[in-house]
């Protein structure tokens, strides 16, 4: 008979940025999750009937399942609302929406590619992956560099999207030099934020060269 499943359970895995932005959001709203770190050679059977495409972050609230970054944020905003992280104004609403899904759609993407070429040993197709991640970080400098937070005065989803990809950086090598000076002090500010410090476990190491020593999951 299988064991009982907690009330909230996050599927996650320790290399994919979506999993660990979660785990920042969920950090910030104090919720106590059951975290499960999933192989994805062996998916636990519990995510193969919740996900019928049998990714993470998955996220079950007792008998629903949530998944996709974007629908996972705004359940979460909806059923957990303090402290709040989206936005009360549409326009700004709609433009934290807009910018989750650029970081989604280039950064993550990118950087799935990077790690794909760094697996597979591939120099050349992980240098300009590389690159191109390099260059599209640095071209939201202005944004680093006119509010505290990636898009306002106050921390919201979009921050924990950004820093879960800016602490994978170091692994793949990426230096952002004197040009990432701002996006540097932006994560070496937001890295020492407690929901992020209580996103991170000691089954990986990352040595940051944006911040102190980050401990990943």
């Amino acid at each position: 008979m299988a064991n009982p499943r907690a009330s909230l359970v996050l599927y996650s895995r320790k290399d994919d940025p979506r999993s660990h932005a979660v785990r920042i959001v969920l950090a910030e709203k104090a919720l106590d999750v059951e975290i499960i770190d999933v192989n994805p050679a062996r998916p636990p059977e519990d995510l193969l009937d919740l996900n019928p495409y049998h990714e993470v972050p998955t996220f079950a609230d007792r008998e629903l399942a949530v998944y996709d970054l974007r629908v996972l944020f705004e359940y979460l905003e909806e059923r957990h609302p303090h402290p709040p992280l989206w936005p009360l104004e549409p326009t700004q609403r709609a433009r934290l929406r807009l910018a989750v899904s650029r970081v989604e759609r280039d950064w993550y993407s990118l950087h799935a590619v990077a790690a794909a070429a760094r697996a597979d040993g591939n120099a050349k197709a992980m240098a300009l992956a590389n690159r191109d991640l390099r260059e599209a970080v640095l071209a939201a400098t202005p944004l680093f560099r006119a509010q505290p937070y990636f898009l306002g005065t106050t921390f919201s989803f979009a921050d924990a999207a950004v820093l879960a990809l800016l602490a994978r950086l170091p692994a793949l090598g990426i230096d952002l030099g004197e040009a990432g000076a701002d996006v540097k002090r932006y994560a070496s500010r937001l890295f020492s934020r407690p929901s992020f410090r209580a996103s991170l476990t000691t089954s990986g190491r990352l040595v940051s060269s944006l911040a102190n020593d980050v401990e990943l999951d």
